[in-house]
């Protein structure tokens, strides 16, 4: 299989395990045999638009926090990004959405989306972390980057840091997090053809995650990297369904990931 090359599982209705054991296929990722093959898992979920008119967005975020609570119970996570849009055109109601997102059990991060309208000053003041973050977890970094300005203007993210955070962790599997799609995919993409060129410079980005398109929640792939979708968690438009996507990095280093809808597993693909 291809670096950068992920397949759609289509898995038989029942597996036989190292034990013995036959389960049902979908029960096989719940089960703890599985569970010790995981190095590290995380979660991303994106689009709440907390204060939209129209929308029962108190309970979106309340859905979303129970849900991300109930997949750390099953098994932990290490932490979650909750990839931009999190309030919709009106900054004061960040710091309410930030109360409601800090019940979650496991660590977060978050991202700038373009309807979450504040300086940057504004956003590090509310969150204590600033617009462009970066974290490191064993060999794995995790960038964190802006794709707007506090009039919600779409951009691309910020070359200059990503350029020297991308150098920084040369030697690490680097997941990158921007609300915007960068690579023009979708009809709300942005086309950052400088990016690109950064990009290939270094063969370790393992995948970028996006949000921003609510009815996105598969993986589309450009210069073999894989851009990674999660629909939504709130709004007023999008998939049917409101929920999260998983990614679990293996102890061979493969990467697994899939939608959870916010109960089922769904869209499951390996890298």
């Amino acid at each position: 299989m291809k670096r950068k090359e992920f397949i759609r599982r289509a898995l038989p209705a029942f597996l036989l395990l190292a034990n013995g054991k036959i389960v049902k296929a979908h029960d096989y990722w719940l089960t703890a045999e599985r569970k010790k093959q995981i190095r590290l898992r995380f979660a991303i979920a994106s689009d709440g638009h907390y204060g939209e008119e129209g929308t029962d967005y108190e309970r979106y975020f309340s859905a979303i926090v129970s849900a991300l609570n109930r997949e750390h119970r099953r098994h932990p996570l290490a932490f979650t990004v909750i990839n931009g849009d999190i309030s919709h055109d009106d900054k004061n109601y960040l710091p309410p959405a930030k109360t409601a997102l800090d019940q979650l059990s496991a660590r977060y991060y978050v991202s700038k989306g373009n309807h979450d309208k504040v300086t940057p000053e504004e956003w590090e003041s509310i969150w204590g972390m600033p617009v462009n973050l970066d974290f490191t977890i064993g060999k794995n970094a995790f960038l964190v980057g802006t794709s707007s300005d506090e009039k919600g203007t779409y951009q691309c993210p910020d070359l200059r840091w990503l350029g020297a955070k991308l150098e920084e962790h040369k030697d690490r599997n680097v997941f990158i997090f921007i609300h915007i799609n960068p690579a023009g995919m979708t009809n709300n993409a942005v086309n950052c053809e400088e990016l690109f060129e950064l990009f290939g410079n270094y063969k370790n980005i393992k995948a970028v995650f996006n949000g921003h398109d609510h009815d996105q929640e598969g993986i589309k792939v450009r210069n073999n990297i894989p851009f990674i979708f999660d629909a939504h968690f709130g709004g007023s438009w999008g998939t049917s369904y409101h929920g999260f996507r998983v990614v679990e990095i293996m102890k061979d280093n493969s990467i697994f990931t899939y939608i959870m809808d916010p109960d089922e597993i769904i869209n499951k693909a390996t890298l």
